[in-house]
């Protein structure tokens, strides 16, 4: 009985850290208001990265894995935690696209961007880079 308690405290405390590593990784003023606009654009162009065989395995492997986070019917942080319920899917795609960004190279992005030159833009600087 103490064993399991002792792992549903350590689940309890793990999901807790991520919460908050989610609260502090989310994007700043509205840049994640457009994150969530540009999402449909973001999981397109996430698709297309992960099967294109020309970019590095450890891109594709990211992206491949997000795309299943992004699948499943069940959220990290359910959707009646205020703020950080609906937005967890954005900052997730966010911290993945910033790792792949910089890794991909911008040009390899741009190529298979298939949303308006704004919503490039707004992906620009949710990756820290610019366009």
């Amino acid at each position: 009985m103490g064993i399991a308690l002792g792992i549903a405290a350590g689940l309890a405390a793990g999901w807790l850290l991520l919460i908050a590593a989610l609260a502090l990784a989310r994007p700043k003023g509205g840049l994640l208001r457009e994150a969530l606009r540009i999402l449909p654009d973001l999981v397109r162009l996430l698709r297309d990265l992960a099967a294109d065989p020309d970019l590095p395995r450890g891109v594709r492997v990211r992206l491949g894995l997000l795309l299943a986070y992004l699948a499943m019917p069940f959220d990290l942080v359910p959707d009646f935690v205020p703020v950080l319920g609906y937005a967890d899917d954005a900052i997730v795609v966010t911290l993945v696209l910033r790792s792949v960004v910089r890794r991909a190279g911008l040009p390899a992005v741009r190529a298979r961007w298939r949303g308006t030159p704004e919503g490039f833009t707004a992906l620009c600087r949710l990756t820290g880079l610019a366009p």
